[in-house]
């Protein structure tokens, strides 16, 4: 069942009787219909009313004009307006472009365009690599994308991804200091999206695709990294996995088990399983059972695109058939990428002793988290609301702070496996419990220590 968030919150302005009851019946009657008040300001007052702003958290639109109707049926009260506090941030957009240098006089014009500009262009000319130096090349990435499996929305095309690429890249700066601008392709054709990047690219020291429906982003994202000469990074692959592998490190350490001795369940084999699986590879599990739409993956399976025929090649030792639930029979880990409510608390009592579940399908996962937690002894999802959330805003910024840092033409797994590894050892052992694998989204430590770690590798490589 849904629950109130600040995803959906709204403020709405009442007249009220200026009475002494008048705060206990309005916010009760929010609480009433199921709101979750989180602020009651008086913006005016006068000798018979009062005017409040009353903000509160909702489900949906619906939950929204519940609240109001219940306000409005209070005696005396009337609401002026309802807003919706998520539509204001978004009002103008959520980023802008400042100038780094003042430009006060002519002097200053002259340094920073014309005719001074020209002696930089001319250097830059003689020696390419130095746009690094004096561009803002040092400092930037695209955030690119189609539009074409945006968030739980699916293909909603390049115009509505657009808040969402604003989002990562105010995340960007938020946490690492990166400069990231969003770049919305309107192009679904494979082709016509991996030119559109080649010849924007030189603007940039690195390109992070976003919200690219698999099977064309694994496409995509092999062919850029083959022609340009700037790290590219699909963030739906390879931040989610980065994130997977360090809170699956930790879980392990709860429980007192090595991966070496354990089987793992991955469900969803689009473009974040996949980037899970091969990355949990590098980490040497027992096994791992792939199950997609058809069932367990396997190498009969029959009429599987690329990658799934890699990981039909690469995982399911037993070569074991069948449905989740049959795979989930005996095994150590499940960590579900795929969708909503598709096993409950009989299927995990099956499972091994000591059980980890990542259910990270968003809203609303595969497994309700409270009845993965009857026989669960780790459970993580990827809402914000419960504990232990898997989110990629861990990894991504950190990762590309790294790459900026040392000037990386390309991306290896080794980075990967160093920044999950980074991550993981935020959380030291004083804090380490089965509610806590992971280190908050906030916490200052996690994108300086990603950095470093993807830094040194980096440099280590060449």
């Amino acid at each position: 069942m849904a629950v109130p968030g600040p995803g959906y919150s709204i403020t709405v302005r009442v007249d009220a009787p200026a009475a002494a009851s008048t705060a206990g019946d309005l916010t009760t009657a929010v609480g009433q219909v199921g709101g979750v008040l989180t602020a009651f300001d008086i913006v005016e007052s006068h000798t018979d009313r009062i005017v409040v702003d009353i903000s509160a958290n909702v489900v949906d639109a619906e939950h929204a004009d519940g609240v109001t109707e219940a306000l409005e049926q209070l005696s005396g009260v009337r609401v002026r307006k309802v807003s919706d506090r998520t539509f204001l941030m978004h009002l103008g957009g959520k980023i802008e472009v400042n100038s780094k240098v003042a430009l006060r006089n002519r002097d200053d014009l002259s340094r920073a365009y014309t005719p001074g500009v020209a002696r930089v262009c001319k250097a830059i000319a003689a020696n390419p690599e130095d746009a690094r130096r004096l561009t803002i090349k040092r400092n930037t990435v695209a955030v690119v994308t189609d539009g074409s499996a945006v968030l739980g929305l699916g293909n909603i095309g390049p115009a509505a991804a657009l808040p969402v690429m604003e989002g990562k890249a105010a995340l960007f700066k938020k946490f690492a200091g990166v400069d990231a601008w969003p770049v919305c392709l309107d192009t679904q054709d494979t082709e016509e999206l991996i030119r559109t990047v080649e010849v924007l690219a030189p603007s940039y020291a690195g390109i992070n695709l976003e919200d690219i429906a698999a099977p064309r982003c694994f496409e995509i994202e092999a062919r850029l990294r083959e022609k340009l000469d700037i790290p590219v990074f699909h963030d739906d692959q390879h931040g989610t996995a980065i994130v997977v592998v360090a809170a699956l490190r930790n879980a392990l350490r709860v429980v007192g088990k090595d991966i070496a001795d354990c089987k793992i369940v991955v469900c969803g084999v689009g473009a974040a399983g996949s980037a899970i699986i091969r990355l949990l590879q590098l980490k040497g599990p027992r096994d791992i059972v792939a199950v997609g739409r058809r069932g367990i993956v396997h190498s009969g399976l029959g009429d599987m695109n690329a990658n799934v025929q890699w990981i039909a090649d690469n995982t399911n030792a037993e070569q074991a058939d069948g449905s989740l639930h049959d795979a989930l029979v005996g095994a150590d880990v499940f960590i579900g990428v795929s969708g909503p409510n598709l096993f409950g608390a009989d299927q995990v009592a099956t499972m091994a002793d000591d059980a980890v579940v990542f259910a990270l399908a968003n809203p609303d996962p595969e497994i309700d988290p409270i009845e993965a937690q009857q026989h669960a002894a780790v459970v993580a999802t990827g809402r914000s609301d419960y504990p232990n959330q898997i989110n990629n805003v861990l990894a991504f910024p950190g990762v590309f702070r790294g790459l900026l840092d040392a000037h990386a033409h390309q991306i290896e797994d080794d980075m990967l496996i160093a920044a999950a590894d980074a991550i993981a050892d935020v959380v030291d052992s004083d804090r380490l419990n089965a509610a806590f694998i992971v280190p908050s989204v906030f916490d200052a430590a996690v994108a300086p220590a990603v950095a470093d770690a993807v830094k040194s590798v980096a440099l280590r490589e060449g």
